[in-house]
C-alpha cells in the first residue's frame, strides 16, 4: 500500500460524509415522519466519543489501568437517573428558541447579553484545545500509517503544508457547507445529524473490530491473552495502578457536566431533538453505546504495551497494533474509525461555536449599533449572519491548529481534553443556579464564570503551553511560591484536579457573592 493512498482515503472519507448529509437533507425535505429518527437522534449524541475516546482512552489506560472510565460514568449517570433534568432542559430551549448553551444561560438570567456573550467566549476558549486534541490524533495517525508503507514519515513544509492544517481547513469547509446554510439557528440540520449517526457507527465497528482482532487473531481468546499479559512489567504496572478517589469525583462531575454543556452536546441533544419520545431512546441507546465503545479499550491497551511497548505513542497503540501484525484492512479500518471521531467532533462543534458566536456575540455587539444608524428598520441581516458564522468556523480551526503545534509535544490525548472540560465546567455554577436559585442573578453569573476561567487559564492552560521549566510554573507569578500555577497556596493534588477544585471554587464564590450583592 502506497503512503499517500492514506491521505487519499482521509480526503475520499470526508467527501463521503458530504454525500450522506446531503442524502439526510434530500431526505427531510421529501419524507415526513421517520421511525428511523429516534434512533439516528441517540446515536448522534455519540459525538461525545471523540479521538480522545478512540485513540486517547487506550493510551490513558496503558498508564493507569481502569481511569479512562471516568469520563464515561457521569454521561451514563445523565442519561440513565437524568431524564427529567434533561426534559426540563428541552422544553425550556424549545418554548424560549434557544440555539446554545450560551443562549441558555442568557435567558436564565433575563436575557442578560453579559452572561451569553461570557459563555461564549469562556465556550470558546475552552474548545480550542479540544479541537487540537482532533488534530493532533488525525496528523499523528496520518504520519503513522504513511511511515509504515513507505519507511519515513510524511514530509511537509513547517507551516504551509502541513497536513493538520490541511485537514482543519477541509473540515472547516464541510462545516461551513452543512452548518451555515440558514440564518435561523433553531432550524434542524437533518443531513449534519445523519452523517454524524452514520461517523458514529464508523468508528464502533472499526474500533471493536480491532478489539476482536487483538483478542482472537493476535492471541488465541481472553484466558490466552491474561496468561500470556500476566508476566510482563508494564501491564502489572498499569494494571496495579491505583486511581484516587478525588480524581474518580472529579473525572465523573467534569463528564457529567460536559455531556449537557459542551457546546456541540448542547447542540445536537436539546437543539436537534424533536420530541420527547427521541429523548426517551437515547436514555438506553447511549449508554449502551458508551458501554459497547468501551468493551475493548483495555485489552487494546495490555496488548499495545507488551506487543508495541514505546515504538509509537500509547495513544495509537490501536493503530500500530493491526500495522505491526500484518493486517493491513484493519488498520485502514482504524484509520477510518478514529478520522470518523474526529471529524464529527470538529465540525459540529465548529457549527455550535459559529451560532454561539454570532447569535450571542458578534450581532448584539454591531448589529445594534448599525440599527441605530439605519434608516430601515426591516433590513434582512442574514447575510451578515451566515458570513460571521462561516468566518468564525475558519478561524477557530486555525487557532486550534495553531494551538496543536505550539502546546507542548508530550501533552496525551486524555489530558488535552480533559482541560476542556474543566472549562466548560465554569458554567456549571451558572446553570444549576439558575435553575434551581431564586435569588441568583446575571451580575453573579458573570462574576462567576470571568473568576473561574482565569483561574483555569492559569492552573490549566498555561502549563499546557508553557515548558514545564518555564520560571513562572516553576516559582510562581512573581517569584511568589504560593502563586505556582499547580500549586496554588501550597495546594497538592494532581494538576487536573488541583485546577479544578481552585477553579470551580472560585466561581462558584464568586456567584453566590454576586447574586447577593444589590447593585
Amino acid at each position: 500500500m502506497q503512503g499517500w493512498f492514506v491521505v487519499i482515503i482521509a480526503i475520499a472519507y470526508v467527501t463521503l460524509l458530504f454525500a450522506i448529509a446531503s442524502l439526510g437533507d434530500r431526505r427531510s425535505t421529501t419524507s415526513g415522519s421517520d421511525r428511523a429518527r429516534p434512533f439516528i437522534y441517540a446515536l448522534s449524541l455519540a459525538i461525545y466519543c471523540t479521538s480522545w475516546t478512540f485513540f486517547g482512552s487506550v493510551g490513558l489506560s496503558s498508564e493507569r489501568g481502569l481511569e479512562f472510565l471516568g469520563i464515561y460514568i457521569g454521561p451514563v449517570l445523565v442519561f440513565v437517573f437524568g431524564f427529567p433534568l434533561l426534559r426540563r432542559i428541552v422544553r425550556l430551549a424549545k418554548t424560549e428558541k434557544i440555539t446554545s448553551i450560551a443562549d441558555f444561560l442568557g435567558a436564565r438570567y433575563g436575557k442578560s447579553f453579559a452572561v451569553a456573550a461570557i459563555a461564549t467566549l469562556i465556550a470558546t476558549v475552552g474548545a480550542v484545545p479540544y479541537m487540537a486534541l482532533q488534530l493532533k490524533a488525525i496528523s499523528g495517525s496520518v504520519s503513522l500509517m504513511v511511515e509504515h508503507y513507505t519507511g519515513s514519515p510524511p514530509s511537509f513544509d513547517p507551516f504551509v503544508s502541513d497536513i493538520s492544517l490541511v485537514v482543519a481547513m477541509l473540515l472547516a469547509l464541510f462545516a461551513v457547507l452543512f452548518g451555515t446554510r440558514h440564518a435561523d439557528a433553531t432550524e434542524h440540520q437533518d443531513g449534519l445529524v445523519l452523517a454524524v449517526a452514520v461517523e458514529t457507527v464508523v468508528k464502533l465497528a472499526a474500533f471493536l473490530a480491532i478489539g476482536l482482532m487483538v483478542t482472537f487473531l493476535i492471541f488465541g481468546g481472553p484466558g490466552d491473552m491474561v496468561d500470556k499479559l500476566a508476566e510482563n512489567t508494564q501491564v502489572q504496572q498499569a494494571m496495579g495502578y491505583r486511581t484516587s478517589l478525588a480524581t474518580w469525583l472529579v473525572l465523573t462531575c467534569l463528564s457529567g457536566f460536559a455531556i449537557i454543556m459542551l457546546p456541540r452536546q448542547f447542540y445536537v441533544t436539546i437543539v436537534e431533538n424533536r420530541s420527547e419520545a427521541e429523548l426517551r431512546t437515547a436514555t438506553w441507546v447511549f449508554p449502551l453505546y458508551l458501554v459497547a465503545i468501551n468493551l475493548f479499550v483495555l485489552p487494546i491497551a495490555l496488548a499495545g504495551l507488551a506487543l508495541v511497548g514505546t515504538r509509537t505513542s500509547s495513544d495509537l497503540y490501536v493503530l500500530s497494533l493491526p500495522l505491526l501484525s500484518g493486517h493491513d484492512v484493519l488498520a485502514m479500518a482504524a484509520f477510518i474509525g478514529g478520522l470518523s471521531a474526529a471529524t464529527a467532533m470538529v465540525i459540529v462543534e465548529s457549527v455550535a461555536l459559529s451560532i454561539m458566536i454570532s447569535n450571542d456575540l458578534v450581532i448584539p455587539l454591531f448589529v445594534r449599533r448599525l440599527l441605530k444608524t439605519t434608516t430601515s428598520e426591516n433590513e434582512d441581516w442574514s447575510a451578515l449572519i451566515l458570513n460571521v458564522r462561516r468566518a468564525a468556523i475558519f478561524i477557530m480551526l486555525f487557532i486550534a491548529f495553531l494551538y496543536y503545534r505550539e502546546s507542548t509535544d508530550s501533552a496525551r490525548l486524555s489530558s488535552i481534553g480533559l482541560m476542556s472540560f474543566a472549562a466548560i465546567a465554569q458554567f456549571a455554577p451558572a446553570l444549576i443556579g439558575g435553575l434551581i436559585w431564586r435569588g441568583a442573578n446575571g451580575r453573579g453569573a458573570a462574576l462567576g464564570m470571568v473568576a473561574g476561567i482565569v483561574v483555569w487559564s492559569y492552573t490549566l492552560l498555561l502549563p499546557s503551553l508553557a515548558a514545564s521549566d518555564t520560571g513562572i510554573v516553576v516559582h510562581g507569578l512573581f517569584g511568589f511560591d504560593a502563586l505556582r500555577p499547580q500549586a496554588l497556596f501550597g495546594t497538592i493534588a494532581e494538576p487536573l484536579n488541583h485546577g479544578v477544585l481552585w477553579s470551580l471554587s472560585i466561581n462558584t464564590l464568586f456567584f453566590v457573592l454576586g447574586s447577593l450583592s444589590r447593585a
